[in-house]
């Protein structure tokens, strides 16, 4: 095989279940042990319903609660952080059993270094799932900073990863089975539809 047929067989993409994604893109995935997440438009649509009496709602997607469930029970860590505090949040989070839930903090990127280095972790293992310019420095830092599809256009163009899927419709899963695919466990997958 000639260099040229090799670069080109380096660039041609893998097929997925949600559609074709960079052989790069792979390599970096199964690499993967620790996922940090974005809140609000990842696992939700980035909706925030509040009522009258202060209550806050927000909807989250049966679809990611799998495959969160069944990523965190294929050996890989999840982590959650956010700039808002919510209640619902950390109920929502505990029930899917991530135990790295960091809430009201808006510089992201030092509280992820820490969290990384809590768990002995570089930024080889590490993939970041954000939609908004808060998440931009994780985005950059981590070995796959991923985009969902209805980000902002700056972190679609500073990710490694742009999901086929809209942010609280699913977005979380597609990484999730994106990371098991890349690492020969997507087969044996078990969540459950919480």
């Amino acid at each position: 095989m000639t260099l040229e047929n090799t670069m080109k067989a380096a660039q041609e993409p893998v097929s997925t279940l949600y559609g074709p994604v960079a052989k790069q893109v792979i390599a970096s995935a199964s690499n993967i042990q620790l996922l940090v997440c974005d809140v609000d438009g990842v696992f939700s649509d980035g909706r925030i319903y509040l009522g009258n009496q202060g209550e806050e709602l927000k909807a989250f997607h049966t679809k990611d609660g799998y495959g969160i469930k069944a990523l965190i029970a294929s050996g890989v860590t999840v982590a959650i952080i956010t700039g808002r505090n919510s209640r619902i949040v950390n109920d929502r989070m505990k029930a899917l059993n991530v135990e790295h839930i960091i809430q009201g903090k808006e510089d992201k990127l030092p509280e992820m270094k820490a969290l990384m280095s809590e768990l002995s972790i570089t930024a080889e293992q590490v993939a970041y799932i954000g939609d908004d310019m808060a998440d931009l420095p994780c985005i950059e830092y981590a070995a796959l900073g991923v985009a969902v599809n209805d980000a902002h256009p700056a972190v679609i163009n500073k990710a490694d990863y742009r999901t086929f899927t809209l942010g609280g419709f699913g977005a979380v899963r597609e990484l999730c089975d994106l990371i098991m695919h890349s690492q020969d466990t997507l087969i044996d997958a078990k969540g459950a539809s919480v």
